[in-house]
């Protein structure tokens, strides 16, 4: 095969560098047409030709990329930056976390598609981000000269959408911190968790391993005697001066669950909402529970009055389907929901939120306690994902967790009804007997879009869940 060499051609036209590289061979010297001619600051132009001498080269300094914040879905076109992982001037590599942005349905954490150094944060903490807009630049690793081989051409638009394969770093918010705290590489650690997820303990190993020191436990308070009372002593009366009050109000704009709660409400200010109230005996269901939360503690769950609420909701529902429906803006349609995915309203730190668990119907108690605490749990941390947060068919708020007897909730749209449940309250009532005794009470309070569903079938479906918690075991007989 005959000897080959690649010559590079470089020349300056006002101030933008053009390459255009040609192939010579030992015999003759054949002028091809360039594949690519590169001119800084312009597009590449691009020539069709089968076959092409590829070769890698960059320049002798890295490359500054703006790393833009991508389409994260749902039509979500502006985010909240709650917590920024990384700092100006850090490393970071493929996968590893870049900060977390909360939306009005849920909180997402944004990971780096490049490796190299953070040169510029383009928002502070509570700054609004903005889909298509720069979040950070990133500082990319300048790239080494490689040899010359023959390769199929390969269009620029195809070229810039290959990716580098890596592997995922797997690790919470809290730990990457721990990370960065600690100017480790999460990729020079092995998880031991799950899929090679590392934890915090991991960290903790790692960082004795390299530096033989120990994070030290948090300081505890010392105690400090009281000291000795003075014998008496004569106490000056001070002479009193009006207080003075320097507060100043502020002015914050409404972000994430609550703008999504203003949306929503608004809607909601459209529907005509009947309303109707019914006091329960939970004697017989709080017997039941305290019967089976051992059971379920046992198998690491958390046993509650919710998932008996759902489940006997769903069963209701069964027979009244229009309950679990939803309408069409102008209320020309009506859609029958197959599924049962009832939402259960939680106060959160970062406001009301309104997860769903999906079909009901076919889940068990025990299937709706273990979805109702991993849903609990999320919400707390504000980690629900989106999927979490949609789909509703139905709602029960136990607004009796706070306190309260009865309340007037909302329907969300495009939902058709909702329930609020009160507190559990012992309350002295007569038997068939005549006799006194001790009863749990609870109170719910309905709303329903009085467009497409009467009170005789709110009354009546109302009734059917009430029988259903006075008396469990008949829950049993239409149980699938």
């Amino acid at each position: 095969m005959a000897a080959a060499r690649v010559l590079s051609t470089c020349g300056r036209s006002a101030g933008r560098l053009i390459c255009v590289r040609y192939f010579q061979a030992c015999s003759s010297v054949h002028v091809l047409k360039p594949k690519c001619a590169c001119l800084f600051g312009y597009p590449s132009f691009k020539y069709s030709h089968p076959y092409h001498l590829l070769k890698t080269t960059a320049a002798l300094h890295g490359q500054i990329v703006q790393f833009k914040l991508s389409d994260i879905g749902e039509g979500i076109r502006e985010v909240t930056v709650k917590e920024w992982y990384v700092k100006e001037g850090d490393t970071v590599s493929q996968f590893d976390s870049i900060c977390e942005v909360q939306s009005d349905k849920a909180s997402v954490t944004i990971t780096s598609r490049y490796d190299g150094v953070i040169k510029k944060l383009y928002y502070n903490l509570d700054d609004i981000a903005y889909v298509g807009k720069p979040l950070v630049d990133i500082e990319t690793e300048a790239l080494k000269e490689e040899d010359v081989v023959e390769a199929p051409a390969v269009s620029h638009d195809e070229h810039t959408h290959q990716e580098v394969k890596g592997q995922k770093t797997l690790a919470t918010p809290a730990v990457r911190r721990l990370a960065m705290e600690n100017n480790i590489k999460l990729s020079e650690v092995v998880g031991s968790g799950k899929d090679g997820r590392i934890l915090k303990e991991d960290i903790l190993n790692y960082l004795e391993k390299q530096t033989g020191a120990i994070l030290p436990p948090s300081p505890k308070a010392d105690i400090i005697p009281p000291s000795p009372q003075p014998k008496e002593s004569t106490i000056p009366i001070p002479i009193s001066k009006p207080p003075v009050f320097i507060g100043k109000d502020r002015t914050e704009p409404v972000t994430g669950f609550q703008k999504a709660m203003v949306k929503t409400m608004s809607a909601a200010l459209r529907i005509p909402h009947f309303g109707y109230c019914d006091e329960v005996d939970l004697t017989e269901l709080v017997k039941l529970r305290e019967n089976l939360k051992p059971v379920a503690l046992a198998r690491g769950i958390k046993l509650t009055f919710m998932p008996f609420f759902l489940k006997a909701a769903s069963l209701g529902l069964l027979q009244f389907p229009v309950l679990n429906a939803s309408v069409d803006e102008s209320c020309q349609t009506i859609t029958y929901k197959a599924s049962h995915n009832i939402g259960v309203a939680m106060d959160t730190e970062q406001g009301l939120i309104v997860p769903n668990v999906k079909n009901v119907q076919i889940c068990s108690i025990f299937d709706i306690a273990t979805e109702l605490n991993r849903l609990q749990k999320l919400g707390s941390s504000g980690q629900l994902s989106t999927t979490d947060l949609t789909g509703g068919t139905f709602t029960l708020s136990n607004i009796g967790s706070i306190g309260g007897t009865y309340a007037k909730p909302v329907i969300l749209p495009p939902e058709v009804a909702i329930g609020a449940i009160g507190s559990i309250k012992a309350l002295p009532r007569f038997n068939q007997k005549g006799e006194v005794y001790k009863a749990q009470i609870v109170n719910v309070s309905w709303s329903a879009d009085h467009r497409v569903i009467d009170g005789a079938t709110m009354s009546r479906f109302s009734n059917l869940w009430k029988s259903y918690l006075e008396n469990p075991a008949f829950m049993l007989l239409d149980l699938k």
